[in-house]
C-alpha cells in the first residue's frame, strides 16, 4: 500500500468527499479488503449502492481490486493509499477548490463526531479510558509555527507507530490534528473591533 494520495484537482477531492464514499474508503483502510456486499452490511446500504460508489473510487485511483483475495462471485476491493492529502492553500485559488476543501473538512468533522459519540469509556480498560479523549488549545503561532507543529506531530506519530508495532496491547486509534487561525484577535494585545462588540 502506498503512503498517500496527494490531490491537487478539486474535482477529485469532491469525488472522495461524498459521504458514503469517504466512509467506504475509510473502512477499506482501517478494516482491510472487502466486497461491496460486506461493506453494504457495515454501512447499512444495498450492495448496488456500495458497488456504484466503489466503482467511482476505483475510477479516480483511490482503490483497486485485491489480487491476493479473490471472491468468485464479487470483486474484493482494497485501498491503494494509507491516507489522502491536499493543500488547502493550493486548492483555494478557485471557488470550486474552496468548496471541495470545505466539504472535505466537514466530512472529517462528521467522522470525528461519530467516533467520539460511539466511544464509551466503560467498554475499555482504565488504561485506555485515561489515554483516550479530546483536547483543545488556543495558542499564538505564525503559519510557520502551525506547519512545524503538524510536521513534528506526524513525525512523532510515525515513530510511535513503529516503536509499538506488534505490541499485544496495541489497537487501531483514531487521531485527528487540526489548527485554524481565529479571526479578529490582534497579536499586539489591543482589543479588536469584534471583541469590543461582544
Amino acid at each position: 500500500m502506498e503512503e498517500q494520495y496527494r490531490i491537487s484537482d478539486p474535482q477529485v477531492l469532491k469525488v472522495v468527499a461524498h459521504p458514503l464514499r469517504v466512509r467506504l474508503l475509510g473502512l477499506l483502510r482501517s478494516d482491510g479488503p472487502a466486497t461491496a456486499s460486506e461493506l453494504g452490511r457495515k454501512v447499512g446500504e444495498s450492495s448496488g449502492s456500495t458497488s456504484y460508489h466503489l466503482r467511482e473510487l476505483f475510477k479516480y485511483g483511490f482503490i483497486e481490486e485485491d489480487p491476493d483475495r479473490r471472491d468468485g462471485r464479487e470483486r474484493r476491493w482494497r485501498a491503494r493509499h494509507r491516507y489522502t492529502s491536499w493543500d488547502g492553500g493550493e486548492l483555494s485559488g478557485t471557488e470550486e477548490g474552496r468548496e471541495a476543501v470545505r466539504i472535505m473538512r466537514m466530512r472529517q468533522v462528521e467522522v470525528l463526531g461519530r467516533v467520539a459519540q460511539e466511544h464509551e469509556e466503560h467498554d475499555w480498560s482504565p488504561e485506555w479510558a485515561r489515554a483516550a479523549g479530546l483536547s483543545d488549545h488556543i495558542v499564538e503561532l505564525p503559519p510557520a509555527g502551525l506547519r512545524e507543529f503538524n510536521d513534528r506531530a506526524m513525525e512523532l506519530l510515525r515513530d510511535l507507530a513503529a516503536r509499538y508495532s506488534g505490541d499485544p496491547d496495541a489497537r487501531q486509534v483514531n487521531i485527528w490534528m487540526g489548527g485554524f487561525p481565529r479571526d479578529g484577535f490582534p497579536t499586539d494585545g489591543s482589543p479588536s473591533d469584534k471583541e469590543q462588540d461582544r
